[in-house]
């Protein structure tokens, strides 16, 4: 959309805070894109054509703006809103696959733990907060240079999402193992029970002790190698009732070597039996499971120290947001910072009119690993 900036002007200064509030509802909606801005058409709009000539670096002025002043409060409001809006978009990108996929549950209490039952719980070391700055200087207001205002908010986005993917990628792949029952800390994935060592990858998934069989080694190429997976989930009961998992297998995650692979498994239309001599045709009983690609997941296998042929192999199905979890403390936030952190606004040196803190804090946990099944792929 293409903003006409004197328009804008005269309707600020008729209508004030009403106009305020219009742009940042058209952002929400989405019907303003972040890219729609100039981020020196606004302020001169809104701050007006002597504070944007003020902010001209050749003159070498100290330019303080009143925080306090109505217009300076609607143009930081605004630019919070667009900063904030090009964050969320890199930070909620597609490629971000698995944070889409798993229960996100609020630390809503004192303490690092979020409790599921009296016999059961997941414990959290201390999250780890993690933020990055955006800065709006006079030379970018001056200058127009939104473009890199704009890169830097979605580099921002960008680093805390990836770094929340990998997280969630690392408890999903086995690297990072939390998972505590009874006290006792597990690893996520079992082929064998650790305690007997008599169960096998097609056994009763679940041991006397309450530890559990989740890992088969069958690579995907057809329906028969998803039919060794749920067979596993069907032996795997609830450790406290002793109840089978009341639960069915939704989604699966592959690497991108079997991409083409696993959608023509899962939407195939029909599927073929083969019995000696006979042949049977049926519908594809697969057609309901939602499949993914990460490659996110491909790398961080690798980063493992997992070699590239058998990284490639690794798929994962299961109900993820039974088996997974992001414990929150706060969500994605984008703050303005307040003026004792950097001095007054048009800090001399650097020139600093707002500068923005984006931020998140949580920890990605295995909430229960009886609800996903991981293959290495390793037997043909």
């Amino acid at each position: 959309m293409i903003i006409n900036y004197e328009t804008l002007e005269q309707t600020y200064r008729s209508h004030g805070q009403e106009t305020t509030e219009a742009i940042i509802e058209s952002i929400q909606k989405g019907e303003l894109k972040p890219d729609d801005f100039s981020i020196r058409g606004l302020a001169k709009a809104i701050l007006g054509q002597e504070k944007v000539q003020q902010m001209d670096p050749r003159l070498n002025n100290h330019l303080v703006l009143d925080r306090d002043n109505v217009d300076v409060i609607a143009f930081s409001t605004i630019v919070h809103k667009i900063i904030t809006s090009k964050i969320l978009e890199s930070y909620s990108q597609d490629a971000f696959i698995f944070s889409k996929l798993v229960d996100v549950i609020p630390k809503d209490t004192p303490k690092d733990t979020t409790n599921i039952d009296v016999e059961e719980s997941i414990d959290s070391a201390e999250s780890t907060r993690r933020g990055f700055i955006v800065p709006v200087t006079s030379d970018s207001i001056f200058y127009d240079r939104t473009g890199q205002i704009l890169l830097r908010a979605s580099e921002v986005g960008e680093i805390l999402g990836l770094n929340k993917e990998k997280r969630l990628l690392d408890v999903l792949i086995g690297i990072t193992n939390n998972y505590v029952w009874k006290g006792t800390p597990f690893n996520t994935y079992n082929a064998t029970d650790v305690t007997f060592n008599t169960y096998s990858t097609r056994g009763t998934g679940v041991a006397p002790d309450g530890n559990w069989v989740n890992q088969i080694d069958d690579e995907l190429i057809d329906w028969t190698d998803v039919d060794a997976a749920e067979q596993i989930f069907s032996n795997i009961v609830d450790p406290n009732t002793g109840e089978s998992l009341l639960t069915h297998a939704t989604t699966v995650l592959v690497m991108p070597a079997y991409r083409h692979a696993a959608h023509r498994i899962f939407n195939a239309t029909e599927i073929k039996y083969s019995s000696g001599t006979s042949e049977a045709i049926a519908p594809n009983p697969l057609a309901n499971y939602t499949v993914v690609e990460s490659r996110l997941a491909y790398r961080r296998l690798l980063a493992a120290s997992i070699d590239a042929a058998s990284a490639k192999k690794y798929w994962f199905i299961g109900d993820f947001k039974k088996a997974f979890s992001y414990v929150e403390d706060w969500p994605l936030s984008v703050v303005e910072a307040p003026l004792s952190e950097f001095g007054s606004f048009g800090e001399f040196g650097d020139g600093i009119i707002l500068r923005f803190k984006a931020s998140e804090k949580g920890e990605a946990l295995m909430k229960d690993p009886r609800y996903v099944v991981m293959s290495t792929g390793s037997k043909p």
